[in-house]
C-alpha cells in the first residue's frame, strides 16, 4: 500500500504586530484544503520608519531564531513575510535568505524578493506604487525597485509609521489608494505592506483597471507555493494565486 502525500508545510515569520497577514494568508490557502499548511511564528515589529532602531527591528539573529523553530515543525519553505528589503535593500533579504537556507536546509524566500519575482512573471517592468508608509520610506521603496529594473511610473503612500496601524486602514481607502496609481503607463499596481489588508480588493481593482495588481501578502502566498511544489490555482486573490 502507497502511503498518502503529506500535506505541505509552509512557514512563515511575521512581524508581531501584524493582525491581517495570517487571517488573509489562512484564507488564501484554505482553498486548496487538505494540500497544504501554514505556519507561523513571530519577530517583534511594532514602527517603520528610515531610524536605526527600525531597521534593528530585522536583525539576521531574531530572523533565524524563528527560522530554526518553524524549521523544529519541518516545514517545505520559510518565508519572511516582511517587507523590510524593499527599503533597506535587497542585498539584506538576499542574505537572508542564504543563511537561514544555510541553518535549516530548507528553502527560503521573502515578501520583497516575491513582489519583484511576481513582477517578472507577469511580464511587468512599469508598476504604480501603491503603500501605508511614510514619505521616505516609500521613497526608499521606489529607489530599490527602480534599481531592479522595476520602473514605478505613479506613486502614492498614506504616511502611517504605526505598524499595527496599517491593518486598520479601510477596505474602500485601500481600493482608492490603487486605482490613484494604475495609470495608463503602468502595466501593475505595486502593493507594499504585509499588514496593509488588500488582498480582498485586489480582484475588483483588477477587473477595474484590466491589469494585474501584485500586492507583497499575495505574492507571498504565491511564491511560498511555488517553492512548496504546488502549482494549483487559487480564485479570488487576484491573477498572480490564478496562474498554477
Amino acid at each position: 500500500m502507497i502511503a498518502a502525500r503529506r500535506p505541505r508545510r509552509i512557514g512563515m515569520i511575521t512581524p508581531s504586530s501584524n493582525t491581517a497577514l495570517e487571517p488573509l494568508t489562512t484564507r488564501i490557502y484554505a482553498q486548496l484544503g487538505e494540500a497544504v499548511t501554514v505556519h507561523f511564528t513571530r519577530i517583534r515589529v511594532t514602527h517603520i520608519s528610515l531610524a536605526s532602531d527600525s531597521a534593528e527591528q530585522f536583525a539576521a539573529e531574531a530572523m533565524l531564531a524563528a527560522a530554526r523553530l518553524l524549521a523544529d515543525a519541518r516545514v517545505d519553505v520559510i518565508a519572511w513575510n516582511g517587507t523590510s528589503g524593499s527599503w533597506t535593500g535587497l542585498a539584506a533579504d538576499r542574505a537572508l535568505v542564504a543563511a537561514i537556507e544555510a541553518e535549516t536546509g530548507i528553502p527560503a524566500t521573502t515578501s520583497t524578493l516575491d513582489l519583484l519575482e511576481a513582477c517578472r512573471h507577469l511580464g511587468v517592468s512599469r508598476c504604480g506604487l501603491a503603500t501605508p508608509y511614510r514619505a521616505e520610506v516609500h521613497e526608499a521603496i521606489r529607489r530599490t525597485y527602480e534599481g531592479e529594473g522595476l520602473r514605478v511610473v505613479a506613486s502614492s503612500c498614506l504616511g502611517i509609521a504605526v505598524n499595527y496601524d496599517f491593518a486598520a486602514v479601510p477596505l474602500d481607502r485601500i481600493e482608492a489608494l490603487l486605482r490613484d496609481v494604475a495609470v495608463p503607463e503602468a502595466e501593475a499596481v505595486a502593493v507594499v505592506c504585509t499588514n496593509f489588508p488588500a488582498a480582498p480588493v485586489i480582484g475588483r481593482v483588477e477587473a477595474a483597471i484590466g491589469r494585474p495588481v501584485v500586492d507583497t501578502l499575495a505574492a507571498t502566498a504565491w511564491r511560498a507555493l511555488r517553492l512548496s511544489g504546488v502549482r494549483e490555482p487559487v480564485r479570488g486573490f487576484g491573477r498572480l494565486l490564478e496562474t498554477a
